[in-house]
């Protein structure tokens, strides 16, 4: 499964246009300064009929009703809000893989960008 990660500010200049009914989109928006620009994101690929999975915050119920499904954080400290929102991400990446068979304890090619002296 090919993954990218895009600014929201950014999806307009190009990547909006793959955006349709079968591409999953994992969305983070987060109550920080680009909640926003991450909320203008959120409606852009639902107007292209897009299911969005939310990363978000307990309690913002808008964002919530908006997503097809979503991933409440607690409430923590701004510094703190994108650690964790980091958690989800990871165990996404890590239940894909464990799906298509792959070894996730030993990955490919992991030889040749370590190099000993």
């Amino acid at each position: 499964m090919h993954s990218e990660g895009i600014l929201s500010g950014e999806l307009k200049h190009g990547p909006l246009a793959l955006v349709d009914e079968n591409m999953p989109c994992v969305l983070v928006v987060l109550k920080d300064k680009t909640y926003e620009k991450c909320h203008n994101a959120l409606q852009q690929v639902i107007a292209r009929h897009c299911r969005p999975i939310t990363i978000c915050e307990q309690g913002d119920e808008d964002v919530q009703s908006m997503s097809f499904r979503s991933i409440a954080l607690p409430p923590v400290v701004d510094c703190l809000k994108c650690i964790l929102a980091i958690i989800p991400l990871q165990l996404l990446s890590f239940h894909l893989a464990v799906l298509r068979g792959l070894d996730v304890d030993c990955p490919r090619n992991l030889a040749k960008s370590v190099t000993t002296e």
